[in-house]
């Protein structure tokens, strides 16, 4: 497995660099947007998609730059006489729905699986790539979320892993070819759950983004096993190609205000994809404003590129920190504990010199110079996301 892995890895540079030389800049920062499933689950239908837009536009989010309207599982129906994918009742005009996204400044993103049939039971792409790729692109789709979730059957039959492996990467790289083959700039998102170290060989079968970790909950605890399982992998993402832990759920109501403000912050320094899972249309002030903090969000669309990660970790005390196009770092320190902590940063050890600048990126607050080693009491479950500079 070794051997097969380093294979992909050449296999994923090449990919890599072919995309750049062919001026392939899809996804050059982490897509931004909403998706249905977090939310909605199969409840979702034209209307809850045109109320998604309409209010993604009013509240303020497509100016702060999310941008696309992804719909999940579920608006499938079945194939006509010659294989064509329709729509099913939920969805009656798919290319009418499109169009009215594109008018609000907005892009349609749509799901699907490499198996015959989706998580949901609903018809899947095999056999029918190139066909479903030309419908997509037909109707106006700018992102595809792949789901491995019906092809699991068939690679549980195959007789070795490495077989499993081969028809996992075969499906996702005909998909590819599909896409590519339609002229139209399709964001390709692979979702399939961190299985077989994705990471190393996403790029090499035209991933923009690949899921990194099973599905995430409206929960603290899940939330936080998922983000904080992240060090290590940055090496792994950059422009065109990320890391994903899944979408938010900042809004549901399962969490905290600290603890949404958690989540944020390490998406953001995890230059993680940020697709909303809440309902855009009934949102409080105060979820759109976790949602559209310019500060956070400059950090998650950081023109370098780079993914932060772990730098030290004591106790229930994290500290996570991303290096910054403009030379500062965004720096998250973490309270993993439900009750408040006093937190100890030794800013040298992060690479600066005696006293440093920062900027509370919550509060909106210039702190001014802060002396190294920093004190600060953290509440339970929360963070302080600063922008330190020299």
């Amino acid at each position: 497995m070794r051997l097969a892995c380093f294979v992909l890895a050449v296999l994923s540079l090449f990919s890599s660099l072919s995309a750049r030389a062919q001026g392939n800049d899809l996804a050059a920062r982490p897509p931004m947007g909403w998706n249905s499933w977090n939310h909605f689950h199969d409840k979702v239908d034209d209307a809850a998609v045109r109320a998604q837009a309409e209010a993604m536009v009013s509240s303020g989010m497509r100016d702060a730059g999310y941008t696309y309207i992804n719909i999940d599982d579920t608006w499938e129906g079945e194939r006509d006489a010659k294989g064509n994918i329709q729509t099913n009742s939920k969805f009656p005009d798919m290319k009418a729905l499109a169009d009215f996204v594109h008018s609000k400044g907005l892009k349609l993103g749509i799901y699907s699986s490499p198996g015959a049939k989706t998580c949901a039971k609903f018809e899947g792409s095999l056999g029918h790539e190139l066909q479903d790729a030309q419908t997509y692109a037909a109707w106006g789709i700018d992102y595809l979320k792949y789901d491995l979730c019906g092809l699991r059957v068939e690679m549980r039959a195959a007789p070795t892993p490495e077989a499993a492996h081969k028809m996992m990467f075969d499906a996702y790289i005909k998909m590819r070819d599909a896409l590519r083959s339609t002229g139209r700039p399709i964001v390709y998102s692979l979702c399939q759950y961190g299985n077989d170290a994705v990471w190393e060989w996403g790029p090499s079968v035209g991933g923009n983004l690949w899921r990194t970790t099973g599905d995430i909950t409206d929960k603290y605890a899940k939330m936080a096993e998922i983000g904080f399982s992240q060090a290590g992998l940055d090496r792994f993402a950059g422009p065109g190609h990320w890391n994903d832990p899944d979408m938010l759920e900042v809004g549901n109501g399962g969490m905290t205000t600290e603890e949404y403000r958690t989540h944020m912050s390490l998406w953001a320094i995890l230059a993680a994809p940020l697709l909303a899972g809440n309902d855009l249309a009934t949102m409080t002030p105060e979820t759109v404003a976790l949602l559209t903090n310019r500060d956070v969000i400059a950090v998650d669309q950081d023109a370098m590129g780079k993914q932060g990660d772990r730098v030290s970790a004591e106790g229930p005390i994290e500290v996570w920190v991303r290096p910054l196009a403009d030379g500062s770092k965004a720096v998250g320190i973490f309270n993993r504990h439900p009750s408040a902590i006093m937190a100890h940063v030794d800013f040298q050890k992060l690479g600066f010199a005696h006293a440093v600048k920062a900027k509370d990126l919550w509060q909106g607050k210039d702190l001014g110079n802060i002396s190294t080693p920093y004190n600060v009491t953290l509440p339970g479950h929360g963070v302080l996301f600063l922008r330190v500079s020299q």
